[in-house]
This record gives C-alpha cells, structure tokens and sequence, in this order.
C-alpha cells in the first residue's frame, strides 16, 4: 500500500505511536538517615533482615567526629614496577608535591584508591583526575566510582586500564590533581602528586 493510500485513521495511528511520551515528573527521594531507613517496616522480619545483609549491622558505633567518607589509600598498580607505587592518603598530603612516582613510558598501569564509608548511605562517588605538564592541563579523567553504604572495611575502586605516555617528548615530570567527590559537590579528598615518566624503571 502506497502511503497516499493510508487512511485518516491509519495516519493518526501512525501519528500516536510516534508521538514523544509525556515527561515523568520525577523527583528523587528525600535522603534518609542510616538510622531512619533501620527505623522504616522494623516490625517486618524478613526485611529487616535484608537490610542488615545490605547495610550491616556493626555501624552504631562509629565515632561521631570521623568523617562519613575516608580516603585512605591510593596505589599506581603496574606488573613490571620493581616496587608498589603508595600513597597514604592519611599521612602529609603537602609532602607529595616535593616526591614523584617514577614509571617507564609505555607500561600499562592502574590506580586503586582504597576508601572508608563510615556513618551513612554515600551516592554517586567520583574519582576525578586532573593532569598537567609545564602549567598546562593536557588531561582530564572522570571515573564513575559508585554509592556505598557503611561498613568496618574499607572499600577498594580499581581504575581502567590506562598506557603511560612514551616517546622523548613525553618523558618528563607530570603534576596530577585528584579529587574523591560525589553527586552533592562533597569534595571528601583532594590531593596532588607528581608523576616522573622515564624511559626505565631506574633511568
């Protein structure tokens, strides 16, 4: 059948299924306390258990003045490094600015940043990096880390894979500002650090 050949009521049918839906007016709910979700159906067994298996039950006693996200660790993991690459991020952020990572151009390398949740339910974390050679940014990356909830053990965020420059003119000092945020704009950690590209592991 040709399309002249349609009928009126063939058209609007065509019409209606090709209509745009109606936008959903979505809002997002309220954020609740750790201790409000707990409170929530406490009288229901099974989900009350369920949200125990989910949040566990070993957070009450958090100290009050520790932050809710703890970062606490990263670590530039590369097979063919003679030595782990660590940063302690509880230790003097300032000091790493006067001490560089050395890595051979062209290895395939990951960063693994280790953080703490320790009081309430965190969404949308981020780990954003920042890179920049001679003043100059020349990269910026974004790595969607995930929402947590709280628990005694720290939690580990691996990285893609990402390739070392190599090449003369890429060997040289890099300066990398990283920073472990959220979805609400929490920065929970910033810290810089030098990253030296050389063309062997002890050049």
């Amino acid at each position: 059948m040709a399309e002249d050949d349609l009928t009126p009521e063939q058209l609007a049918a065509i019409a209606a299924e090709n209509e745009e839906p109606e936008p959903v007016n979505y809002k997002p709910p309220a954020q609740k306390t750790l201790q409000e979700i707990q409170e929530l159906d406490k009288h229901d067994e099974s989900l009350r258990k369920y949200k125990q298996a989910l949040l566990g039950s070993a957070v009450s006693e958090i100290d009050p003045s520790v932050p809710n996200v703890q970062v606490t660790q990263m670590v530039l993991m590369c097979e063919s490094a003679p030595n782990p690459l660590v940063l302690d991020l509880q230790g003097d952020l300032e000091a790493f600015k006067k001490e560089a990572f050395i890595l051979k151009e062209g290895v395939e390398y990951k960063i693994k940043i280790s953080f703490k949740v320790n009081k309430e339910i965190v969404s949308g974390l981020k780990y954003v990096q920042q890179t920049y050679r001679k003043g100059m940014k020349i990269d910026k990356s974004d790595y969607m880390v995930g929402s947590y909830g709280p628990r005694p053990a720290a939690y580990d965020f691996l990285t893609t894979v990402e390739e070392a420059p190599k090449g003369v003119l890429a060997r040289g000092n890099y300066v990398i500002k990283s920073k472990f945020t959220d979805d609400d704009k929490h920065d929970h950690l910033s810290w810089e650090w030098n990253l030296n590209i050389k063309k062997d592991w002890k050049d």
